[in-house]
C-alpha cells in the first residue's frame, strides 16, 4: 500500500500562493491586451521571461535531464495542453471580456479534472465526498458568476466557449502530466513545459501577430513580467510539486481559488464592489475545497505521490528518474 501523502504547512502555503498567481495573472492579461499587446505576442513574451527564471534554477540546481526520447514528446504534448493553447485562449477573450469573468469560468477546472482523472487515473476514481465538494465549490463559482446570461448569448459567446476550452485544455495537461510523467522533478516538468510552448508561441505570433506589437507603457510591462515570473515560471513549479504529493484532483482544487483572487484584486484594483454573492460564493469556495481535501480518519485509501517524491520531506520534491 503506498505511503500517505500528509499535507504539511507548506503545501497549504503554496497552495495559496499559487492561487493568488495565477488568479492574479487574469487582471494582468487584461492590463496588457488593453494597452494594445496581441494575444499570442503577449504569451510569448511572458512565457520568456518564465523560461528564463526556469532555466536559472535548473542550471543552478544541476538537475539532470531525462534520455528517453518518449519523455520530450509528453513534455510536448504537456507544452500544448497546459500552456500554449490554453494561453493563447485565455488572452484571445480577454479582449472582449472581464479578467473577472475569465477568472471564475476557469472555476471548472476541477469538474473537468475528476471526469478526466477518475476514467484515466486508477488512484483518483469518484468518491461521494469528492463529488460532494466539487459540487459544493461549483455551486460558489456559479454564485459568484450571478447567473449572468449574457455570458452565454450575443457577442460574449464566442469568448466564453473559448474561456471553457482553456479549462478543459488546462484539466488535460494536469491529469496527462500525473499519467504520463511520473519521476520527473518538478522544475525539469516545468522548464520544458514552459520552453516547449514559448517555441509553438512563438511561432504562431509571428505568423498571426504582423506587426508584432511590444508594451510600450509601464503598465504592460510589469504585466508581463509578473505574468512570466510569477504567473507562469514560479507558479508551475508549485503546481508540479502539489500535483505530485496530492494527485491531479486535489491539486486541481487551486482553480477554485483563481475565481476569489480574480474578484478580490477586481475590487481592490478596479474599485468593484464586494456584496453579499461575493461573501457568499468565497465561503462555499473554501468549503468546496475542504471537503475535497478532508483525509477522513476511517478511510483506507491512500493516494500514491509522483515517482521520485519523497512524503515524509516536503522540501524535496525527490529525484530524476531518467530509464524512461
Amino acid at each position: 500500500m503506498p505511503p500517505v501523502v500528509r499535507s504539511s504547512r507548506l503545501d497549504w502555503l503554496l497552495f495559496v500562493l499559487l492561487g493568488f498567481f495565477w488568479g492574479s495573472s487574469y487582471l494582468f492579461i487584461k492590463i496588457g491586451v488593453e494597452a494594445g499587446i496581441k494575444p499570442l505576442t503577449l504569451v510569448t513574451l511572458r512565457l520568456a521571461f518564465g523560461a528564463l527564471l526556469l532555466g536559472g534554477v535548473v542550471a543552478l540546481a544541476r538537475e539532470r535531464l531525462p534520455r528517453a526520447p518518449r519523455t520530450y514528446g509528453h513534455l510536448v504534448v504537456i507544452a500544448v495542453l497546459s500552456v500554449a493553447l490554453p494561453f493563447s485562449l485565455v488572452s484571445w477573450a480577454e479582449q472582449s471580456v472581464d479578467s473577472t469573468l475569465a477568472a471564475v469560468i476557469n472555476g471548472a477546472i476541477p469538474l473537468f479534472v475528476m471526469v478526466i482523472a477518475a476514467a484515466t487515473l486508477p488512484d483518483e476514481p469518484f468518491t461521494v465526498r469528492r463529488v460532494a465538494g466539487l459540487l459544493v465549490g461549483f455551486v460558489g463559482v456559479a454564485i459568484l458568476v450571478g447567473f449572468d446570461p449574457g455570458v452565454v448569448s450575443g457577442t460574449g459567446l464566442l469568448p466564453a466557449l473559448a474561456l471553457m476550452g482553456s479549462s478543459l485544455s488546462y484539466a488535460a495537461g494536469g491529469v496527462y502530466a500525473r499519467r504520463f510523467l511520473q519521476g520527473l522533478r518538478p522544475m525539469i516538468t516545468a522548464l520544458f513545459e514552459i520552453g516547449f510552448a514559448l517555441v509553438i508561441a512563438a511561432v504562431l505570433a509571428g505568423l498571426v501577430d504582423r506587426p508584432l506589437s511590444l508594451p510600450g507603457r509601464l503598465d504592460a510591462l510589469v504585466a508581463v513580467v509578473w505574468l512570466g515570473l510569477l504567473g507562469s515560471g514560479l507558479a508551475f513549479l508549485i503546481f508540479f510539486r502539489l500535483l505530485g504529493r496530492w494527485g491531479a484532483t486535489r491539486a486541481s482544487m487551486v482553480a477554485y481559488l483563481i475565481p476569489v483572487f480574480g474578484l478580490l484584486l477586481g475590487a481592490l484594483v478596479l474599485r468593484e464592489p464586494i456584496d453579499a454573492r461575493l461573501l457568499i460564493g468565497t465561503v462555499l469556495v473554501i468549503g468546496g475545497i475542504a471537503l475535497v481535501n478532508l483525509r477522513l480518519r476511517s478511510s483506507r485509501r491512500r493516494v500514491a505521490p509522483m515517482r521520485g517524491v519523497e512524503p515524509s520531506a516536503p522540501s524535496e520534491p525527490g529525484s530524476v528518474d531518467t530509464s524512461r
